[in-house]
């Protein structure tokens, strides 16, 4: 280690210690004048504590996550969200950015992490809504901003961009989760129990939020009430048009009210074959 190796040529050195020999022959650099040598051994083991430190931070936080999809933030000392990112294998992922050959690549603002928390899901999509909704919300420092999704800066079909329900699989076993989106960049996600038992309940909600009426109220208030990352419909549509093609969706206005989508849904739900060939895929 680059730290014990200063050390242990500092202790040689007794009370005089060559700085300029310790910048050549430890830290590579020649010629230094010497005030810059002293700078630069001393800025060396100020940044190998942090190394310490982050390996250890790593350590603790790896050996406490899931091996399992979901949603991840890292935080600072003070709990400010640092960075957001999604993940098919949350602890693999958290390896990753610990690993030691990480370490001269990362971000200074990525070293001061101290702890994580996650979020479980139960499909990729809920992933990518999850993390886009959590990155505009939080505004972690890393992640690169940028602006909500847009449907004109994505490959995607103008036969996909439609008012959509997505049947996914869940975190929990006994549920499947509803994505809803629509065309005008709306979305929401419902969890349901497959048995059907509050199907009624959620049917009503998945109504209303394709209801014109209550789309062109939403569409006037949108501009000054409604948050930036509102709109992430067009991540649903573009994750349909490649790695979610085979994905269970019905097309809401195929039903006549109500009752008809509750009981195309409630079919859907019954059918065990299609949770073990296709949503288990996901």
């Amino acid at each position: 280690m680059l730290r014990d190796a200063l050390i242990a040529r500092l202790h040689e050195m007794g009370g005089s210690p060559d700085y300029q020999r310790l910048a050549a022959d430890v830290l590579g650099i020649r010629g230094a004048p010497p005030d810059l040598a002293r700078k630069l051994v001393a800025q060396a083991l100020v940044v190998e504590d942090r190394r310490d430190v982050w390996r250890q931070v790593g350590e603790r936080i790896c050996r406490d996550a899931p091996a399992a999809p979901g949603v991840y933030i890292l935080n600072d000392a003070d709990g400010r969200p640092l960075y957001v990112g999604k993940a098919v294998n949350l602890r693999r992922r958290l390896l990753a950015h610990f690993a030691e050959r990480r370490w001269r690549a990362t971000k200074s603002a990525m070293t001061r992490a101290v702890g994580a928390e996650w979020r479980e899901v139960g499909s990729e999509l809920e992933a990518l809504l999850l993390e886009a909704a959590l990155i505009d919300e939080l505004q972690p420092v890393v992640n690169v901003q940028i602006a909500a999704p847009d449907l004109h800066s994505r490959a995607i079909p103008p036969s996909l961009v439609r008012d959509v329900i997505v049947v996914l699989p869940s975190i929990e076993d006994d549920s499947v989760e509803l994505i809803a989106a629509r065309a005008d960049g709306g979305w929401m996600i419902q969890r349901t129990r497959r048995s059907g038992g509050d199907l009624a309940v959620h049917t009503q909600r998945l109504v209303k939020f394709f209801c014109s009426v209550f789309r062109e109220r939403r569409s006037a208030r949108a501009a000054s009430s409604a948050p930036r990352g509102s709109a992430l419909a067009p991540i649903v549509f573009s994750w349909l048009a490649r790695r979610g093609a085979g994905a269970t969706r019905l097309d809401p206005h195929d039903a006549a009210n109500a009752r008809e989508l509750r009981g195309r849904l409630a079919a859907l739900l019954r059918d065990h074959r299609l949770f073990r060939e296709r949503l288990e895929q996901c």
